[in-house]
C-alpha cells in the first residue's frame, strides 16, 4: 500500500513539474511554480488588520478559513491600482501558511521546461528590491515570463508572524 502512495505522489509531482500559473501586474507577466496553488478565487471582502505591511491587504474568510491576503502589485513596488472584474486571489500555501496573492488577471497555466529558464540579473539585488523575488526568468516562444519564488515572497519576521496569528 504505501508503495502505491509513493507512486501516486511521484505522480502528482511530475504532473506539476515545469507547470506555472501564469498572471499579469500591469504590462508584466509573471508565474508561479503550480506547486504552490491551492486555488484561485475572486476578491472577497477584505477586513483590515491594523498595523500590517501595506501590502498585507488583510484577511479574508475562506469557507471558515481565515487566510491573509497580500497585494502583490504593491510588494513588487507598483502603483496601486483599483481591483476589477478581472482581479483575483491566488490562495497559495507558503511554508505551511495559506495566503492569498491579489493580482491583476490570470493568463494562464504554461509549461515551462527548466531549459528555457534562466538566473535573474545580478543587477544591485538588495533584500528588498522587487528583483529578490524573482527566482528565474522563463521563455515561452517569443516571450518572457518573471517567475516568481513563493518562498521569498514572505520575510522570515513576517512568517512567524502569520504562524503566531493562526494560533
Amino acid at each position: 500500500m504505501s508503495e502505491l502512495v509513493d507512486v501516486m505522489i511521484e505522480n502528482e509531482e511530475d504532473t506539476q513539474k515545469d507547470k506555472y500559473l501564469i498572471f499579469s501586474i500591469g504590462q508584466e507577466c509573471y508565474g508561479i511554480d503550480i506547486k504552490y496553488v491551492i486555488e484561485i478565487i475572486g476578491v472577497e471582502p477584505i477586513t483590515e488588520v491594523p498595523e500590517l505591511p501595506k501590502y498585507i491587504k488583510g484577511v479574508i474568510n475562506l469557507r471558515g478559513k481565515i487566510i491573509p491576503v497580500m497585494d502583490v502589485r504593491i510588494k513588487l513596488k507598483k502603483e496601486e491600482k483599483e481591483y476589477d472584474d478581472r482581479t483575483c486571489i491566488i490562495v497559495v500555501e507558503i511554508e505551511n501558511i495559506d495566503i492569498g496573492l491579489i493580482i491583476d488577471k490570470v493568463i494562464e497555466v504554461a509549461n515551462i521546461d527548466e531549459s528555457n529558464i534562466s538566473p535573474p540579473p545580478k543587477v544591485n539585488l538588495e533584500k528588498h528590491n522587487s528583483n529578490s523575488y524573482i527566482k528565474g526568468i522563463g521563455k515561452i516562444q517569443n516571450e518572457v515570463r518573471l517567475l516568481i519564488d513563493c518562498n521569498r515572497l514572505l520575510e522570515d519576521d513576517e512568517i512567524e508572524e502569520l504562524k503566531n496569528g493562526e494560533n
